[in-house]
């Protein structure tokens, strides 16, 4: 299952991804959120203040092998192992998982974020995604992000490309 979605237009639209993971929900969690297993699939290297996971805890976004600064970040919930947000710069990111009828777990992943950055972030979402899930990226990130700015420049103006600092060695 395979589900991209945007929730809501406007200056903060909110995009919507949709996976199901062929694991338990306790492995898809930790998968999620063990900031070790994130290195797998997320695109940062998360540093938690304090170590430790729990609402109001302050996180750096650090983007390894990129020229990018890190962004701050802070969890604004935490709900193991159902729900996480947090914020990534002046974006909120949110992971909720629920068991799927088959044993596994339907991941969630919600992105509040700028407009002109929509086209961007979801081609990244997709790729990281496809790493959570398969294990692997399937398509290059620019044939992602073509695919999305003709789907949502229409609905939401230009879409800006990689941010200054990223290498797309994969396109």
């Amino acid at each position: 299952m395979t589900e991209d979605t945007l929730l809501r237009a406007g200056a903060r639209p909110i995009l919507r991804f949709e996976r199901h993971l062929p694991r338990s929900i306790q492995d898809a969690w930790r998968a999620v959120t063990d900031p070790a297993e994130m290195r797998a699939w997320f695109p940062t290297r998360i540093e938690i203040a304090g170590g430790q996971w729990k609402a109001g805890a302050r996180l750096t976004h650090h983007f390894d092998g990129h020229d990018i600064d890190p962004l701050p970040g802070t969890v604004l919930e935490w709900d193991p192992p159902h729900r996480i947000r947090f914020t990534w710069g002046t974006d909120t990111i949110g992971f909720e998982l629920t068991p799927a009828p088959d044993g596994g777990t339907i991941f969630v992943l919600t992105e509040e974020l700028s407009a002109n950055a929509a086209a961007r972030n979801a081609a990244g979402w997709d790729a990281c995604l496809d790493r959570l899930q398969h294990g692997r990226e399937r398509e290059p990130w620019k044939v992602r992000f073509d695919r999305y700015t003709a789907e949502l420049e229409p609905v939401l103006g230009h879409q800006d490309g990689p941010p200054t600092g990223y290498n797309d060695t994969t396109s």
